[in-house]
């Protein structure tokens, strides 16, 4: 008999008599306290159990959803590891042949033996490899067949596979989930908004859950991403909105000092550095706070573009401020700051932790720029009439410390500068509420960079070239993937290389830096090599932001098929900032072939942009997301931001709400509670 329809999608599970009160337990542990969450805890994937997969006859390949049989148990040790193994055949071999048989282990989980026994029929799903001459699967997924009386969910169809729930078998999670399908009342699934009104939310729940083909579960995934992307895109437009009926104060009227900047450089600025030095002075001459992301390739020269927007706040008689995330990078500033605009008369001040510095006397009058780090945030630095904020790789400071800085001024215009490349595919998403300038273009007078990617190479080879850059009077860095060495990992570490390299480099200057040094030496350090005391530089990936050393020409990054796309790109930046030929050196064993790929995109391009869209391919978005520090991290379909068409359809329909209904307090007022303000940020989602 078919259960009634009766519960509402907001009922409790534990009011909910079909639960046990340890399967109530076991879904709260993981958040899951209503119907609709339990509902919204989506198959991961799916298996068509129609038909199954044949019994591996080589190891290697995808993973693959076999069933069979299984014949012989056993818990076995393997050196210190102890784990429980079961030899499964498929029934359904060829005679002539024999059957078919597989090992699956499962390491550390001896408790198995009270599931899995011999004469219970399986389906498996894992990648086969080799193990001294067997096939094997470890730690695969399993299932125990049981009989079921009449039609079944778990067979002859597309069934649905779950993140695991501990304490829930798969079984009964899905059981729970088709009870639930059946019982709640279609209504109360109803979006606060439907995205789509000729797909109902609750037919998308059932496709999604138990579809008839694979087609629909796509279908039905994209119309919950839908969903989820209108909920951000209403955020996005909800607070340009605000930003663009804000009031602000018009600067940039004034161009003396930009022209006399501009005239004493030795060289011309690029065709986008121009471009987006006249999109910042049009946001500046506008009677609202100017919020702009500066998006530079590393060293396309995003410098010059911050100090010519701050010689446009101080012409209309404002002061400006630049916040950098390490002192060093502020000193660095600091000192390029002066050299440049000190013949212009302009006074600029430092405020660290450690350092308080001005360029000029206090008779001179107040500082017109403020360079520092986290010390602006606090009372010991005052500002007169703060009207422009300058935010160096702004992604190393928080919401709040944003807030603070942007508070101690009067509607301050905001700039935000980023190295770091993103796919122009996410850029609607991530910035979608800020104006997105994008310096795409080299600096002239750059040396040639030229990147190598090198299989185990000798290193004698290796150490003959560094020496010979090294002679020159260049400098070099020694890239490792690890602060110290480790049973697990097959990599040598920095700690360990900067020993060897010091034997092998005796004439010189061996240093060694990491994130495990006290930030103090660590700024000794990064001061020491950028004065040419240090020549050569054994690290870690904690050099990826970095001061300028024009200098150094060299980079040997080892077992490169460690790092990701974006933080090669990253560290390859360090280098090429001066007028020699720079040498990126990648090296790795090529044992992989995804990782060869990755790389072979570092070695052909050096481009941000295009390695950023490589990057989206190889890995998903999920996966870049999850490393960009973009505040998404959490969203529950990331695959799908690189479908542009779903981007944009989620941007239309909050465009037209917030047309319809400006404060969301009409017609669109249940929407309200979707909108996250953040505390006085205007660009929280940078």
């Amino acid at each position: 008999m078919e259960a009634p329809i009766s519960i509402p999608s907001d009922s409790e599970l534990a009011a909910c008599d079909f639960l046990t009160p340890k399967e109530v337990l076991s879904l709260s542990a993981v958040g899951i306290l209503r119907v609709r969450q339990l509902l919204d805890w989506l198959p991961k994937r799916y298996e068509d159990r129609r038909r199954f997969d044949a019994f591996p006859a080589a190891p290697g390949g995808p993973a693959i959803c076999i069933r069979g049989t299984v014949i012989d148990t056993r818990n076995r040790f393997g050196g210190r590891v102890r784990f429980y193994e079961a030899i499964v055949t498929d029934a359904s071999g060829q005679p002539a042949l024999g059957p078919a048989t597989l090992t699956c282990r499962w390491f550390n989980m001896p408790f198995l033996s009270k599931v899995l026994a011999a004469g219970q029929e399986v389906i498996l799903h894992g990648k086969p490899k080799d193990f001294q001459g067997r096939i094997v699967i470890d730690h695969p997924e399993f299932e125990v067949i049981k009989d079921d009386s009449g039609p079944s969910i778990h067979l002859e169809r597309i069934v649905p596979v779950y993140r695991n729930i501990s304490g829930i078998p798969q079984r009964r999670l899905r059981e729970l989930q088709y009870l639930i399908l059946k019982k709640v009342v279609p209504g109360t699934l109803a979006s606060a908004y439907e995205v789509d009104d000729s797909y109902p939310c609750h037919e998308a729940y059932r496709e999604v859950h138990f579809p008839d083909s694979i087609e629909q579960t796509e279908a039905a995934r994209r119309r919950f991403a839908l969903e989820e992307f209108f909920a951000l895109q209403l955020n996005v437009v909800w607070r340009r909105s605000r930003i663009l009926h804000s009031n602000g104060r018009v600067l940039g009227k004034k161009t003396t000092l930009l022209k006399a900047f501009y005239q004493s450089l030795p060289f011309d600025l690029t065709g986008a550095q121009k471009r987006s030095i006249k999109e910042i002075l049009a946001d500046l001459r506008q009677a609202r706070p100017m919020n702009r992301l500066l998006q530079g390739d590393v060293g396309s020269g995003k410098t010059f573009v911050a100090v010519a927007s701050m010689l446009l706040a101080i012409d209309s008689g404002v002061q400006a401020a630049l916040m950098a995330p390490t002192q060093i990078l502020a000193e660095q500033h600091y000192l390029t700051f002066r050299q440049w605009l000190e013949p212009l008369g302009i006074r600029v001040a430092l405020r660290t932790a450690n350092r308080q510095e001005n360029s000029h006397i206090d008779l001179a009058g107040e500082p017109q720029i403020i360079i520092g780090t986290h010390a602006l945030l606090f009372d010991s630095v005052t500002f007169q009439d703060l009207g422009l904020i300058v935010i160096d790789e702004q992604h190393k400071f928080g919401v709040l410390q944003r807030g603070r800085l942007i508070a101690q001024g009067t509607q301050p215009d905001v700039l935000v500068m980023t190295a770091t490349p993103i796919p122009r595919t996410l850029t609607m998403t991530i910035y979608g509420d800020l104006d997105v300038s994008i310096l795409d273009e080299r600096p002239a007078g750059r040396g040639k960079l030229v990147t190598a990617l090198r299989v185990k190479p000798k290193q004698t080879d290796l150490t003959k070239f560094v020496k010979e850059q090294l002679d020159q009077g260049r400098q070099a860095y020694m890239v490792y993937p690890l602060v110290e060495d480790s049973d697990k990992l097959k990599a040598e570490s920095a700690t360990a290389a900067h020993e060897k390299w010091k034997k092998r480099l005796s004439k010189y200057e061996v240093g060694l830096i990491h994130g495990k040094i006290d930030p103090e030496e660590k700024e000794s350090i990064m001061r020491r090599f950028r004065d040419g005391e240090i020549d050569v530089l054994v690290a870690t990936t904690v050099i990826e932001v970095g001061v300028d050393v024009p200098n150094a020409n060299l980079m040997i990054i080892h077992h490169a098929e460690r790092f990701g796309l974006a933080q090669l790109h990253q560290l390859r930046g360090r280098i090429g900032r001066g007028e020699h030929k720079s040498y990126c050196i990648l090296l790795t064993d090529g044992k992989s072939e995804e990782a060869m790929e990755k790389l072979g995109v570092m070695a052909r391009t050096s481009d941000g942009f295009v390695i950023a869209e490589e990057d989206l391919r190889l890995r998903g978005p999920g996966d870049v997301l999850g490393t960009m520090q973009s505040g998404l991290g959490d969203l529950r379909f990331p695959d799908f931001l690189a479908d542009t068409a779903l981007l944009r359809e989620a941007r239309s329909l909050a465009d037209q709400v917030i047309s319809e209904d400006p404060t969301l307090t009409g017609p669109h007022a249940n929407l309200l509670a979707l909108i996250h303000e953040p505390p006085t940020d205007p660009i929280a989602s940078v």
